[in-house]
């Protein structure tokens, strides 16, 4: 099973990547001594600190010809990762 999915790449995230911050959706499962050997093994960095949460499905509504659709989408699990100083970790570099 792998533990981490992909990384997540949003404005806020990426502002705390110059202190070292990382985010990352992980499987539900995940714990965080998981995603910790995961994530050192993957990109060959320390890590210090790890936050989780599980983020709730958001509702969705679609208009069809027939009828009003409503649903959520898949709840998931973030996870924040602190790795040590002076260490990077590039998601861009595959671009």
């Amino acid at each position: 099973m792998q533990i981490l999915k992909r990384p997540l790449i949003t404005e806020k995230i990426s502002a705390m990547n110059e202190k070292g911050v990382y985010g990352f959706v992980v499987e539900k499962t995940a714990t965080k001594p998981e995603i910790k050997a995961a994530i050192e093994k993957m990109y060959g960095v320390k890590v210090e600190d790890i936050r989780t949460l599980r983020m709730p499905g958001k509702p969705k509504t679609r208009y069809t010809k027939t009828k009003i659709v409503s649903g959520f989408s898949k709840p998931f699990k973030k996870a924040i990762v602190k790795i040590a100083e002076g260490e990077v970790i590039d998601f861009y570099g595959e671009i």
